[in-house]
């Protein structure tokens, strides 16, 4: 199925901004990868900035509601945990893309736009934050830094953005469930719980992203 103007738009921008950047990737490179004059452009996307906003808003509400969705079924801190580190492992590795451009290019938007896509992202890492306290109140977890574990667990599982390929050894879900067991060690809890929660988290990553190991 051939995409639409639009849609050829954002892939362009998408794959430009991670590759180059927002600053590094001019109007006329859009045009070029998109296959549509310069003109033209501004009728398919507003501003370079909004395109960005665009980008970053959708991919950081799929996520929140991915996560949602997943500890909607789930009340154990270990299943929970395990499900939001199978969603982000699964999301990153999936759509690499889309998550560096999110990841990396927060500085480029203006300050207004910051503030929006700030918030979402605060959001987000609230789920975390609430899964890893109730896992410490419930004395599941041993984590002495709350905040600083939430932001080393999410470091680690962003990271298969950068060298993550579906035609690597380690089927995608396989490389999700060892981070899933890594999480859940280092925080003090056995690997063996949270394979409930994992299989929650594969099924909405099948719903929200279409990703099928």
């Amino acid at each position: 199925m051939a995409l639409t103007t639009e849609q050829r738009v954002r892939r362009a921008a998408v794959k430009l901004f991670a590759a180059k950047g927002f600053h590094g990737t001019g109007i006329r490179d859009l045009a070029q990868a998109a296959r549509i004059s310069s003109a033209s452009l501004y009728h398919y996307m507003g501003t370079k900035e909004d395109l960005l906003v665009d980008i970053m808003r959708e991919c950081l509400d799929r996520l929140l509601l991915a996560a949602r969705r997943a500890l909607d079924t789930v009340d154990d801190p270990a299943d929970a945990l395990s499900a939001l580190v199978t969603l982000h492992v699964m999301a990153h590795a999936a759509q690499p893309d889309e998550t560096r451009v999110v990841d990396n290019e927060v500085s480029a938007l203006s300050r207004p736009a910051r503030r929006r896509i700030v918030a979402l992202r605060d959001e987000y890492e609230a789920i975390w934050a609430d899964t890893i306290g109730k896992g410490v109140s419930a004395g599941v977890f041993d984590a002495p830094e709350p905040a600083v574990t939430r932001l080393a667990l999410l470091e680690m599982c962003t990271g298969v953005a950068r060298w993550y390929s579906p035609r690597g050894p380690l089927p995608l879900d396989r490389l999700a469930a060892r981070y899933a067991q890594l999480a859940l060690r280092m925080l003090g809890s056995p690997a063996l719980p949270g394979e409930q929660g994992a299989e929650r988290a594969r099924e909405v990553a099948a719903e929200v992203w279409r990703i099928r190991p």
